[in-house]
């Protein structure tokens, strides 16, 4: 008969192999015959969070606490959790309490820097960073974190520096090849392999040094998602797409996208033709011309009778992916887009697949939302960059959709919490990434009102228009 220790370390031996269901259901099989077993109630607390499930976790690490006060994991657990809900100053006091237990406990520091980083108090953030390196100085992800941290603070030169150490932190994304890392050798007349190392909305970004490279006189293979491939069959500068993971041709050189905008941004002066990184008012990709006639012709039809049909048709997007770890910050509640509903002569579009479409039946703005039909092709892009050339301007939060609007030279208003992304820096409205796009930002932590409003202002102010429709 095994022990509940040994119950429990199976059980997070299968939480650690992805396996969390089976992990709840041995943890919950603990707790039914020792409901107040500290360690149980944390392993569960750690599994609901994982799940999303926040208040769940953050009461399972109350009940944990409740029982054995003296338990630091349980208070940096119970720190994060309430982090993701929101709750700042009972995180900060659960992160206090956990160091306070258990003095240089690196967890908790490098959580409690993340707490006030994300809650726009960067030089409270770095503070506790800092304390952790004294403990680590070696700590990857301290050192990532620092280098996205100077990135959004425009601070180049040592914001890549930091953000390299991101290559020896677990599951980052190399090729199995045996050509060397490029480290901006001349390419003239060389072959290298480009791939993305994270999201979709990355990919989408960042493969524009395909075309760089091209220019620099480089044969350009790139590996993406297979799903992705046809949006970027039609780029121009890629010599030949792979799918992730396929076999690749012999090759000089490998790199990541970003790699390369390191080797331009962090390191002026060594790649030629660096300037081709920012696209330019037309945008740098491309939507099938079939798929934007049907697409164009699809909006037509939905306009509802009596509706002006040169009306402008604003396409709206609000939820990210909730497995991101910054998604509390980024996403917004479709309700509170409810004042574009409000303009004059204009048609909403929906744009938001999968996660966030739930909320769409229960809102104000439910009956004034054109919807999309089942089944387009949100891995593959090609659907909806037909729709986004369709529509007269797109209104997202920082998602992949942002991108894929800026990249096609869409009119894009892109709402950015209060800590945005290292992309979109600290102030401004525009950004060299994307010409035709502009960025609203929040100037209070959670206030998305105040930013619907200067959307709606922008919607009814500025002359937006779908040059491609006319």
């Amino acid at each position: 008969m095994p022990t509940v220790e040994e119950v429990l370390a199976h059980g997070w031996q299968l939480h650690q192999s992805g396996n969390i269901e089976a992990a709840v259901d041995l943890y919950r099989r603990v707790l039914a015959h020792a409901p107040r077993n500290a360690n149980a109630l944390v392993y569960l607390g750690i599994a609901q969070f994982d799940q999303r499930d926040f208040d769940a976790s953050a009461s399972l690490y109350r009940k944990a606490l409740s029982i054995q006060s003296r338990f630091p994991i349980a208070w940096n657990n119970l720190g994060n959790s309430l982090r993701m809900l929101g709750r700042v100053d009972e995180a900060e006091a659960a992160f206090a309490t956990a160091l306070e237990q258990q003095p240089g406990y690196l967890s908790a520091l490098l959580n409690r820097g993340t707490l006030w980083i994300w809650n726009g108090d960067i030089k409270q953030g770095l503070k506790w960073y800092s304390e952790g390196l004294k403990i680590d100085p070696n700590h990857a992800e301290l050192h990532r974190n620092l280098g996205v941290i100077h990135l959004l603070l425009g601070n180049y030169e040592l914001g890549w520096n930091e953000y390299r150490w991101r290559w020896q932190m677990p599951g980052t994304y190399r090729p199995r090849v045996s050509a060397p890392i490029w480290q901006g050798e001349s390419v003239d007349g060389k072959s290298i392999l480009l791939y993305p190392e994270q999201g979709r909305g990355d990919a989408i970004q960042f493969i524009r040094v395909a075309s760089v490279l091209k220019r620099a006189g480089a044969t350009v293979y790139v590996q993406v998602d297979s799903e992705m491939m046809p949006l970027f069959s039609l780029m121009t500068g890629i010599d030949m797409l792979l799918p992730t993971g396929s076999v690749v041709p012999p090759i000089d050189y490998h790199a990541s996208f970003i790699d390369v905008v390191d080797h331009w941004y962090g390191r002026t002066g060594e790649l030629p033709y660096a300037g081709d990184l920012f696209s330019d008012q037309e945008g740098y990709l491309n939507a099938n011309p079939n798929l934007v006639t049907h697409w164009r012709g699809w909006l037509h039809r939905q306009i509802p009778s009596g509706q002006i049909p040169s009306g402008r048709r604003v396409g709206i997007n609000w939820q990210g992916n909730p497995e991101h770890h910054a998604d509390v910050y980024r996403s917004i509640r479709l309700e509170s887009l409810a004042p574009l509903g409000a303009i004059e002569d204009v048609s909403l579009v929906s744009l938001q697949f999968g996660v966030g479409t739930e909320q769409i039946d229960s809102c104000s703005l439910a009956d004034s939302i054109i919807t999309l039909p089942n089944g387009i092709d949100t891995d593959a892009f090609t659907d909806t960059a037909a729709i986004l050339k369709s529509l007269d301007v797109v209104v997202t939060s920082d998602t992949a959709i942002a991108h894929l609007a800026g990249a096609l030279g869409i009119n894009v208003l892109v709402m950015l919490g209060k800590v945005p992304d290292w992309r979109w820096l600290t102030e401004g409205d525009q950004t060299a990434w994307y010409p035709t796009m502009r960025l609203v930002r929040q100037t209070e932590l959670g206030n998305w009102a105040e930013v619907v409003r200067q959307v709606q202002r922008r919607l009814r102010e500025e002359p937006f228009a779908e040059q491609s429709r006319h």
